[in-house]
């Protein structure tokens, strides 16, 4: 690989429009969690800031499920030539906390803590897109766990894993 030695040639960009986070959150803190995610999911509430600048978005929900597809590119490498861990940690991140969320009434709220993830594999940009999938494996009245699994789309290899216990609290 030649690296050029005009730095014009090698320079990309991309531009990131997002919606109001905090007027959508109001609108969600309304409504059910599963009904929240479905209208985010749905198009009919715009989706978290985090969700445009990684280019991942829900694929598939149910009660105490919650699935994310992704697209990791260049733009989200490290240093050393591959996307970086907090790709992965984003996307779980994202589907376990969702996941969680579809279970929650009116009037409670989640966050992240505890976050743990296991790194498999590699992933690129040739990876192409990935798929983030979690269950909740308990959900109580202060607390829920939940873990995911991270694969590539394509070839269905597991890149990495994740758990995570949520702190449920009152709006």
């Amino acid at each position: 690989m030649k690296i050029s030695s005009d730095p014009a040639e090698d320079t990309r960009s991309r531009t990131i429009t997002w919606k109001d986070p905090a007027a959508t959150a109001a609108v969600g803190a309304k409504m059910a969690g599963l009904e929240y995610v479905r209208a985010v999911q749905s198009g009919e509430l715009p989706p978290p800031p985090i969700a445009t600048l990684m280019n991942f978005s829900i694929a598939e929900l149910d009660e105490g499920r919650a699935v994310f597809i992704g697209e990791p590119g260049e733009e989200h490498y490290n240093p050393i030539g591959v996307v970086h861990g907090g790709y992965a940690s984003t996307i779980l991140d994202s589907a376990l906390g969702c996941s969680v969320h579809t279970t929650l009434p009116i009037g409670t709220a989640y966050t992240s803590q505890t976050l743990e993830v296991k790194y498999l594999r590699p992933i690129l940009r040739d990876t192409g897109a990935v798929r983030a999938e979690s269950i909740v494996i308990h959900r109580g009245q202060k607390t829920a766990t939940a873990e995911a699994k991270l694969t590539a789309v394509e070839t269905g290899k597991l890149l990495a894993t994740g758990t995570s216990t949520l702190l449920l609290f009152e709006l």
